[in-house]
């Protein structure tokens, strides 16, 4: 009986023991926790140029956040851009602090920042009884590069006569520090690109274009931006010459109609529309998607000049529609629509064969919706040509051609009435009037004698 007694009692010690040691490693593991804080800033910038915000978020799931610190340290001078303490909430308590966001702004000149590198530095301690009591401590860093200097741009180039409709070239030289360049006409950008050549370091070339419709007084500037998002805009001489466009009426017939309309089976009409309203979405919806991408084409265009004087026109064909003529749709006498023409429509022998205009690389060759049968070159720097209702194509994308290379043979496809090319010039997207193109001393007067500033000492 006593023995048992004795191991009973024994059994109760050994209970007791294990229980303090289970308590005090609990308590231990929970006061002495080593478990870091999580911390993140979101954006972390590369450069600094101006005020701009940033978010950090700390967390600490166990004893939760003690404090919080945001520094940029510049050549040993440390600047305090966010502090924040957390207190301890007690031992059994969990509502202490154990996430917090915040958003803070830095501002260059107002910490009084110098040009060039520093380093953003976060800094969270949690309410853990380790390191000495000051708890457990997450550091985290990131090098940027402190820059409010904008990039210097200025033109070289002096006479920018433009016509309405027309284009334009512009040589200026850009600081080392420009990272992109170019034109703006009023809220339309046209990149510049790097001269190539001796002597040519920071000068650049952009052709860049007034649309038919715009402005006579649009604000036309250079504008430069270096890699920290710095901006530069400087105004250069430049006059735009106000152009009158031609208007026509175009008759739609139902002969017409029932010719053209089963050639865009691949349109999702509504089963419901009529003749006109199916002719209205190809001239109208299918035109603007067409038109997206010949504009996503620009993003093709190499940066080397391809082309080479006067560009070809169609060999012995008639003009049947000039650049820019407003025309006015009717059917059975009632307007139904109204769109004005961005190319020049020439007509020769049916299915005459047509040339390259210049030098270039073939960018599309296929069928483009409103314009059947089509070849789009690229010129370089954003100069493209556009041969569109084409009964044939003798080319293919990716190919390289010279200057009178056979693409097709003119035709009737798309939206055509009879068999011509369609024949359009477009700078970084803006059908621009080809008459210019086609004049050598336009060519002479307005880009090589530019160009020439280029073979100067």
């Amino acid at each position: 009986m006593v023995k048992a007694g004795r191991k009973a009692m024994m059994t109760l010690f050994a209970v007791i023991i294990l229980a303090v040691i289970s308590l005090f490693t609990w308590f231990f593991m929970r006061v002495f926790e080593g478990e870091k804080p999580g911390v993140e800033v979101r954006p972390l910038p590369s450069y600094l140029s101006e005020a701009r915000s940033l978010t950090v978020r700390a967390t600490d799931l166990k004893r939760g956040l003690r404090s919080l610190r945001v520094t940029l340290d510049q050549s040993g001078r440390e600047v305090v851009v966010l502090e924040r303490a957390f207190p301890f909430q007690g031992f059994f308590n969990r509502d202490g602090t154990h996430s917090h966001q915040e958003t803070f702004k830095v501002a260059p000149r107002a910490l009084g920042l110098a040009q060039g590198r520093a380093e953003l530095r976060v800094s969270a301690f949690d309410h853990s009884r380790r390191g000495g009591g000051d708890g457990n401590r997450t550091l985290l860093t990131h090098t940027l590069v402190v820059d409010t200097i904008p990039p210097s741009i200025r033109p070289l180039t002096r006479l920018h006569y433009i016509n309405q409709g027309g284009s334009c070239l512009i040589l200026y030289q850009a600081s080392s520090d420009t990272t992109k360049s170019g034109v703006y006409v009023a809220r339309t950008f046209y990149p510049g690109f790097p001269c190539e050549g001796d002597g040519s370091a920071g000068l650049h070339a952009c052709y860049f274009a007034i649309p038919h419709d715009a402005d006579p007084h649009s604000r036309v500037h250079l504008w430069a931006e270096d890699r920290a998002g710095n901006e530069t805009h400087t105004d250069f001489y430049h006059r735009i010459r106000k152009k009158t466009f031609r208007k026509d009426r175009m008759n739609i017939t139902d002969g017409f109609l029932e010719r053209i309309l089963p050639t865009f089976s691949n349109v999702a009409f509504d089963p419901n529309d009529g003749p006109v309203d199916r002719y209205l979405k190809i001239n109208n919806e299918l035109r603007k998607e067409n038109h997206r991408l010949l504009e996503g084409l620009q993003g093709t265009s190499g940066p080397r000049k391809l082309w080479d004087g006067a560009w070809m026109r169609l060999p012995n064909a008639a003009t049947m529609a000039k650049y820019a003529d407003h025309r006015v749709y009717f059917h059975k006498g009632k307007q139904i629509d109204e769109k004005d023409h961005m190319g020049v429509d020439l007509a020769s022998l049916a299915q005459s064969p047509v040339p390259a205009a210049n030098h270039g690389r073939v960018v599309f060759s296929g069928r483009l919706g409103i314009y059947g049968l089509c070849v789009v070159l690229d010129h370089g720097q954003r100069l493209m040509s556009l041969y569109g209702h084409l009964s044939s194509l003798q080319v293919s994308r990716g190919q390289e051609v010279q200057k009178g290379d056979i693409l097709g043979t003119t035709g009737s496809t798309g939206l055509a009435g009879g068999d011509h090319l369609h024949f359009s010039i477009m700078v970084n997207g803006t059908p621009v009037n080809p008459i210019e193109w086609w004049d050598p001393h336009w060519i002479r007067d307005n880009v090589e004698k530019k160009l020439a500033i280029l073979a100067r000492p």
